[in-house]
This record gives C-alpha cells, structure tokens and sequence, in this order.
C-alpha cells in the first residue's frame, strides 16, 4: 500500500499517511484537531475542510447534503468522507478546528462526614530477636491487631515488598495505610498523618478529577479536560458504533481515557507540590458507556435492547490492572450503574442531593451529552435517560460549538429593533455591533438564550416555525430555508455571518422536547401533577438560564424561584464516596431501589413528545412564565 505525505494548514502538522485513509483519520494519526461529532460517521458536517493541494477521493451524494453549493464552489469538503489518494495540503478552517475547550466542572461546597476507606494507623513494633525470630508481616499484624483490632489484615504484594526496609528504616515505627480495615497497600518510616486521593468524574464530553487529603478531608485541587474519546463520536452510541466497527477500536478508546486520566492525575499532583504515587485511592463516576470503556468491557449489548450492561454493581479494582499511574497497591472504586443508560455518574448525582430524604417531589436534571432525569422523594424514585445533549451543547446546529473562548454564550433581542446582544467566553463585557467581536460559534447556553429570545420576541411561533412578516433584515432566506443572523460576518473571526437555521430550531425541539417527555411521563407514572421542585445538575446546568429554559419548555412549570443549579453533583457524589465509605453502600442500595424508565415502550410517549415539540408545550400551562412571555 503506498502512503503518501499530508500537510495540514495552519498548523503545519505532516507524516506520511496510507493511500484510502479519509482526512479525519489522517489528523488523528497527526494529532491534529479537527471537529468530529458523529464519530465519523458523516452525520454532522462539522469536519469541513479544504484541500488546498493534491488529490483527494471524488466528492460524495453524503456530502452533498451537508455542504451547501457555495461552499462545494469553495473546495470545501468533509474530512470523514474525503480520501487521500496522493500528496495533499489541507486547511482546517478555524470552525472545524477542536477549540480548546472551558470545562466548568468546579467542585461545590459541601459538608462531607468524614469516614475513608483508607486511614493511616501508626505502629510501634518491638524489633525481632533470636528469641523472637516472628517474621516482618506478622510481626506488625500482630501489632495492627492489639492496636487497632484488625486479626485478619491481609498486605497487598508491592506494600510487602517495601515492608522490611520500611520497618528498619522507621527504627520498628511505621505508619500503616489500611484499606477498610482489610488490606495494607502501603508502609512508611515514622508517623506520616496525610494520605491522598482523587474523585473523578468521566463524562462523556468533559473529565474532572477532585484531589483530596483523605485524612482532612480537604479539597487540595482540582483539574477539568476534555474526554479526548470526543474523536469517536460526541454522543454514546456513536462512540459505541465506532469501539464496535473498527479494527482495535474498543483498545483504542480504552488507552485514550486512560491516558487522560494519568495526565490529569499527574497535573494536579503536580500543582500541589505531590506525585501520582501519592494517590492511593480513586473513586470514579460515568454514565454506562463511559464506564465500560474505561474498564474495557465490550460495550455492543448496551446498544441493543434491553440495553443490558455487562455488572450493575460497584466494584474495587487495583489501579495498576486498569493501567492507572498511581500508588502501586492504590483502589479505584467504581460506583454502581443504575440501568443501561443511567450509569455510576447518576447515582453520584443521587448520594450528593439525596432525593430519597426528601418529602418534596423532585426533578433532577443532569444535561449532559445524554441527558439523564431522575423524579421522586422518599416515597418512591425513578430515573430515565434520552439524548439531549448533543443539540444543545452545539452539536446538529450550524454554527453550533462546544464552550470554548469565542463561543457565544449569552444572547438578548431588543424587542424594539430586533438587534442582537450577545457575549462570548473569554470576553468580559456585552457586544452589539462591534466590529472587534470574535465570534467563532454559539455553544449550549447561547443556543437556549437565542431561542428563547426567538420565541419571547414573536420571531419565531410556538411551533418553532419563522414567523412571517418580520420587519428586520436578520430574518432573510437562504438555499437552506429560513435564518436568523445572529452575528453579522463584520462582528465575527470566521468571515460568516453566524446565524440559527429551521432546521437548527427543529433541533433544539427534538432535545427539549424528549427532556420534557421524560419528566412528564415519571409524572404520570408517580401519580403528580406538578413539581415542587427542579434541580440542574451538571456544568451546563450550572451555565444555562433557568428562566430560558423553562421559556423553551425543557421542564415542567415550576416556580423559578424553587429552579436552580447544584453545578456538577455527579463529581460532587464521587467525592463524596472518596471521603466516606459509607455512601458507597448507600449508592449500591439506592441505585438497586431507583425505578429504571424506559421512555421509548412507554404507551404514550409519541403522543407525549408530539406535544412538547411546541415551545414552551403545545398543551400544559406554564403559571409561572406569566408576565415572562408576551400574550
């Protein structure tokens, strides 16, 4: 097979590549970045690129459908379909560039009973003799059972390797640390009081690990990346589609998060003046897809009904077999999986808000990539799961984007002038008109903001259609139909006027619409008319408007002031269970007691989606939007 040299623009990234790879296999191999969010699959269009110089694969029927006649006449083409069949220069344009992405996964204040698997037990041991030859283990297990009362404390084989000089080292003092009172995975000279370990939280677009002394319980630091299997496919089924069709592929997206996580884990030790071997405990969350990733279990049976995951259980497995670059005898306790697509990150959601406490009715909302619900108190829970993410954190939306600085993510409309306001990450102050803006796209909470204002402003019906007859030169016609601009090219980084297509509303509907469906058929199923109380958890929860959202109708009404965002619980839930051992039992029970529903066999669901298309419903009242929308 011949390879032939690709140079991609502007980063100047080149290598020799084999003749048939398309251009989006090509960048991977180069590690170059460029935006995938169907996995490949030539679903998104978000790859467009130009082939500035060589010879590429004739242009596609598929691509014809997401690249526009004007942009055909350009050179554009889609990385995923576009071949190399000789020396080639590509130019990534910077929309299709993976942007380096703000991740707000900050961990929130909580007040955490302090009870860890892991706890340092210092010992003094009376030093062998001839007549008191006992052997080093024994020796201090003895020690460890007059002490601490623990008779039958096994020692994991790399803590007895380092026991004997550790003893003589310490003059026959040392400080023990004893995993459940079960296990010693390490032995030190003297007193050594702090112990170390890190909560992470494997979302399928974002990861955050939270580093804590297990001792104090306190919160050291914390470190946020992007899941660098977004390369696979944005959504879980497209990264599931792609682990199952591709050579080595379910090896290859196990050694990408565990690559991540020993950089993570290796960056935030490194701020605080620690190593990874300082870590001897982790805790990790994820929906079922990330979790069997991680653990490299095959995933195919997720996909198909009955949506069976290969355990529902927690599990504790060594770090060393996961290839985790930690302690070599460190834990890593995995919490348990609710049903096929409520995974280990809902039930960290679950034990950080503790529904099941509760006597107020509660809708919790985690809106991630897939989107995850769960309604109930201490009478009865249920959960449920149905893709929202994508569309709303910019995927199927034209100039759609993940949150990264230029991305626009607070949108007004004067109800005079129809002018846009709008700002973007990275800059501190509003912009409108200006011919400085750097507008690059609009990301998860521009797109509820645009919307909402669309709709509060009568531009578009309750249908989602453009309304007619609108007195702005915003609303205009394109070869796709009907579109708003949002940002005139002049107020832009990328030359193009940035705007929300038909179809793009349509999206929005389809995501908002199977939330809404979700929540109302836990409703009916608990026998409730209405919500006490909703909750949005997750980092775009904590971003989005919650007047907004209700506008959109992604929730049930609900008095806004009982609306609100706890930030990212499910990373809150893994710390949790890093500091407290008992809430790891709390978590397996309650993940067995949650109700698992599922939406798509529910007799009413199409007639029920049907009617939450309609912003912000076709049918329920929404009291609580009243003065909010106009008549």
């Amino acid at each position: 097979m011949k390879n032939f040299q690709v140079i991609f623009l502007p980063s100047g990234r080149r290598g020799k590549i084999p003749q048939g790879e398309t251009v989006l296999e090509a960048s991977r191999e180069l590690g170059v970045g460029i935006e995938s969010i169907c996995g490949g699959k030539r679903s998104c269009g978000k790859c467009k690129i130009k082939c500035v110089q060589g010879d590429l694969s004739p242009f596609t029927e598929e691509e014809g459908r997401l690249i526009t006649e004007s942009e055909r006449t350009e050179g554009y083409r889609l990385g995923c379909a576009a071949q190399i069949l000789g020396n080639a220069q590509i130019f990534v344009p910077e929309e299709s560039r993976t942007q380096e992405q703000v991740v707000r996964k900050e961990a929130s204040e909580r007040s955490i009973e302090l009870k860890p698997a892991i706890v340092p037990q210092f010992v003094e041991l009376s030093p062998p003799s001839l007549h008191d030859p006992l052997g080093d283990f024994d020796r201090l297990q003895k020690a460890l059972c007059e002490k601490y009362h623990l008779p039958k404390i096994r020692i994991d084989y790399p803590a007895l390797l380092k026991l004997s000089r550790a003893l003589r080292q310490g003059e026959w003092k040392v400080t023990v640390a004893t995993w459940m009172g079960q296990e010693i995975l390490d032995v030190k000279p003297g007193r050594e009081d702090n112990l170390y370990g890190i909560a992470i939280d494997v979302g399928t677009t974002t990861v955050a690990g939270y580093l804590c002394n297990l001792t104090t319980g306190q919160l050291v630091a914390t470190q946020s990346m992007m899941n660098p299997q977004v390369v696979y496919g944005e959504d879980v089924l497209s990264r599931i589609a792609y682990a199952l069709t591709h050579p080595d592929a379910l090896e290859k997206v196990n050694r990408s998060i565990i690559d991540a996580l020993n950089q993570l884990i290796g960056a935030v030790a490194q701020r605080t003046g620690l190593t990874s071997e300082d870590i001897l405990e982790l805790t990790i969350v994820g929906n079922t897809a990330m979790h069997h990733l991680l653990l490299k279990i095959d995933p195919q049976y997720l996909a198909v009904s009955p949506f069976t995951p290969v355990v529902h259980r927690s599990m504790d497995i060594k770090a060393r077999d996961l290839g985790l670059k930690v302690h070599s005898s460190a834990n890593v306790h995995i919490l348990p999986v609710e049903a096929g697509f409520v995974g280990a990150d809902n039930v960290g959601v679950l034990i950080a808000e503790e529904p099941y406490r509760q006597d107020a009715m509660v809708l919790i909302i985690d809106i991630g990539t897939n989107g995850e619900l769960v309604m109930g108190n201490r009478k009865r829970l249920l959960s449920s799961s149905c893709a929202t993410g994508p569309a709303l954190e910019g995927a199927h939306i034209k100039f759609g984007m993940r949150a990264a600085p230029g991305a626009i993510e607070r949108v007004s409309i004067d109800p005079n002038t129809l002018e846009v306001n709008f700002k973007t990450i990275g800059e501190k102050n509003w912009q409108l008109g200006s011919s400085s803006a750097s507008a690059i796209g609009i990301c998860g909470s521009g797109i509820i903001d645009l919307v909402a204002e669309l709709f509060r402003n009568k531009i578009i019906l309750q249908s989602g259609r453009f309304s007619e007859g609108i007195p702005s030169s915003r609303l205009r016609i394109s070869d796709q139909g009907r579109e708003f601009v949002v940002v005139w090219k002049d107020e832009t980084s990328i030359g193009k006027d940035i705007t929300i297509t038909q179809q793009d509303i349509r999206n929005v509907q389809l995501a908002k619409g199977a939330l809404y469906t979700g929540a109302k058929l836990m409703m009916k199923k608990l026998g409730v008319e209405k919500l006490d109380k909703v909750i949005l958890a997750g980092a775009f929860g904590t971003y989005i408007s919650t007047e907004a959202a209700m506008i959109l109708g992604m929730f049930p009404d609900c008095d806004l002031r009982n609306v609100y965002a706890v930030g990212n619980a499910a990373g809150d839930g893994a710390r949790i269970a890093l500091l407290n051992r008992e809430k790891r039992a709390e978590a397996d029970e309650i993940a067995q007691k949650v109700e698992y529903v599922e939406l798509t066999i529910e007799k009413d669901f199409q007639k029920e989606f049907i009617d939450a298309l309609s912003f912000p419903h076709a049918k329920d009242p929404f009291p609580h939007l009243k003065g909010l929308l106009k008549e």
